[in-house]
């Protein structure tokens, strides 16, 4: 009987396996992080530099509504996010659906797309870059 309940167990994923499901799912969060980051912040600060002003809208409210722009435009850019990862050569993680659902294989792909998401986030806040000197003449005005 144990023999038979041997052969049922299956071996958790290596550390090679866990490292290539990081990977397999950091990736395209990095490319959505990015550009949730970059087009909300461009599309907040010029809602809030054109319809904010002549509607007295506060700072937050175009945050607000730059993160709408944001999130459609993610709607329509999550498939060509994901054809660049897959184009880039990151192939999906030969797993069985047991390893696939084991709890090791669960946190390394949640800390991948957590990690991945952060690392586009932080990269898509480069149009702050360009921001500074239309606030300034803003505040001028």
């Amino acid at each position: 009987i144990l023999t038979s309940l041997e052969k049922l167990e299956v071996a958790p994923p290596s550390p090679g396996q866990l490292r290539h499901v990081f990977f397999h799912n950091a990736l395209p969060f990095v490319g959505f992080g990015f550009l949730d980051n970059a087009i909300m912040i461009a599309a907040g600060t010029q809602i809030e530099l054109s319809i904010g002003v002549v509607l007295g809208i506060s700072t937050m409210a175009g945050a607000a509504l730059g993160n709408l722009v944001s999130d459609l435009a993610g709607l329509g850019l999550a498939g060509y996010v994901e054809a660049l990862a897959s184009r880039l050569g990151l192939s999906i993680p030969d797993l069985t659906p047991k390893q696939a659902d084991m709890w090791q294989t669960r946190l390394s792909a949640h800390l991948g797309k957590a990690i991945g998401v952060t690392i586009g986030c932080i990269l898509g806040m480069f149009p702050l870059l360009f921001f500074g000197e239309e606030e300034e003449k803003l505040e001028e005005k």
